[in-house]
């Protein structure tokens, strides 16, 4: 068996991360619908009340469904959330759903590294069994806990396998009960917690970190927006988001073609003055401002981000 393992900078940006209930086949074709970067399949809370009857009927629709995906080279990824390893039921959670349409796990409630070692093993040994390349299943943590937060880069940097992480928001979920904040909607409340998180994912080289849900009303266009808002513009690339919400978060977190085009300008700028040509350029608000390297750098980058989503110019931004 080859070794495959998942790169941390060859992973797609995520702007949509839709949550779908593991029996609510209708949630699934909405989501497949609306083209969403990617989605989750919940094995952990499948549906409320669960007990045994209602996991083992989760696992199996979820696992009919991956397999039902002879395409494996989708636009959509397909994560999966299992139940934490010290619950005893990861196993036989990823027994089910172990084809080569799973991109990766989702980990909730994980408190430290420890946590993505006993999964990275356990996956290990779930590839070998299944014939599938050892090292290509990816993990998300859920960082749900005051621990998890506390120690997010040694979660973030604990396997070449962790390549998406971000600040998880609840409203009155596990978060919630691990900080006990009071909610609100500009969530003041969880600043702190999605910054720590969003610096530590960076510096553990996780590229396009994704962001918690918005834990609003669900019919508050404005409030939904302004919350997406707040994330691209704390550098987030994404967010967790219902099927419904999948339009407005690709609208916000996808470059503009004036972006680009400023973008493809600063370049362009900085190949003439490599030449002995102007190096003065034009903010998007008017300023005008001397070029230094590193606002070529940060060009090149965003250009990179629009081409991974499948715009932009391919050739002079390279």
């Amino acid at each position: 068996m080859g070794l495959a393992v998942v790169s941390k900078g060859e992973v797609r940006p995520i702007r949509s991360l839709v949550y779908v209930g593991a029996a609510n086949e209708s949630a699934v074709t909405r989501a497949v619908e609306a083209d969403g970067d990617a989605m989750f399949l919940d094995l952990e809370e499948p549906q409320f009340p669960y007990g045994p009857t209602e996991r083992q009927q989760a696992r199996q629709a979820v696992g009919e469904y991956l397999s039902s995906l002879t395409d494996c080279g989708q636009r959509t990824q397909h994560f999966v959330r299992v139940n934490a390893p010290t619950t005893g039921l990861t196993i036989a959670d990823l027994a089910a759903v172990m084809t080569p349409a799973l991109t990766g796990v989702l980990l909730p409630k994980t408190s430290g590294a420890s946590d993505i070692h006993m999964l990275d093993g356990i996956l290990t040994c779930m590839e070998t069994e299944h014939g599938l390349p050892v090292g290509s299943t990816q993990i998300f943590p859920l960082l749900e806990t005051t621990e998890g937060i506390r120690d997010a880069f040694q979660v973030a940097a604990a396997s070449p396998r962790v390549t998406y992480m971000g600040g998880m928001t609840s409203r009155f979920g596990d978060i919630y009960q691990a900080i006990r904040y009071r909610w609100t909607p500009r969530g003041d409340e969880s600043l702190y917690l999605r910054s720590k998180v969003l610096m530590d994912a960076r510096s553990a080289g996780i590229r396009y970190p994704v962001s918690g849900v918005w834990a609003g009303r669900p019919n508050d266009a404005a409030g939904i927006r302004a919350w997406a808002e707040s994330q691209r513009d704390l550098g987030y690339f994404g967010i967790f988001t219902d099927p419904d919400g999948i339009g407005l978060a690709h609208e916000v977190f996808t470059p503009t073609a004036e972006d680009m085009e400023f973008w493809a300008g600063v370049i362009a700028c900085g190949e003439s003055a490599s030449r002995g040509g102007d190096s003065t350029f034009l903010w998007p608000d008017g300023q005008r401002s001397g070029l230094h390297a590193a606002y070529v750098e940060s060009a090149r980058m965003n250009l990179q981000w629009a081409r991974e989503l499948g715009l932009g110019p391919t050739a002079s931004s390279s």
